[in-house]
């Protein structure tokens, strides 16, 4: 398990600040986007996991820029929690992170984690659900 600080708090709650890479080489008709993806999955402490979660999905309300924020339950793990997240650009994930709400959900939730085991930085290509860029 990583030692967990605070800027892994932060990740778990609004995500990493990692460089992102450009999608679209198979349509070279359309401008290339840049969305940027996270993956993250976080252990609650025992119990928690639905507070945590509450606290998650609470605090995501109006983020400029994204363009999905998925929190899931693992269904093997009591503890365990799964953040998707995809973005217009990694700009407007790093912007999100000074957001009065996103502040909250850290302070809020930080008491609730017991750790961050894995994170992985995507570039989302498109899917079902997923809103359009702009």
């Amino acid at each position: 398990m990583m030692r967990m600080n605070r800027r892994h708090i932060v990740a778990a709650l609004a995500a990493l600040s990692l460089p992102t890479a450009a999608w679209g080489k198979a349509n070279k008709k359309r401008k290339v986007a840049t969305l940027y993806g996270l993956i993250g999955k976080m252990t609650a402490k025992p119990g928690q996991r639905a507070a945590l979660a509450a606290i998650l999905v609470e605090g995501i309300s109006e983020m400029p820029g994204c363009l999905s924020y998925i929190v899931a339950n693992d269904p093997a793990n009591a503890d365990l929690l799964w953040i998707t997240e995809v973005w217009e650009s990694q700009a407007a994930h790093v912007a999100s992170l000074s957001l009065p709400s996103v502040k909250e959900a850290i302070t809020k939730g930080r008491p609730l984690i017991a750790g961050m085991e894995s994170v992985a930085e995507t570039s989302p290509v498109g899917g079902q659900g997923l809103k359009a860029a702009k």
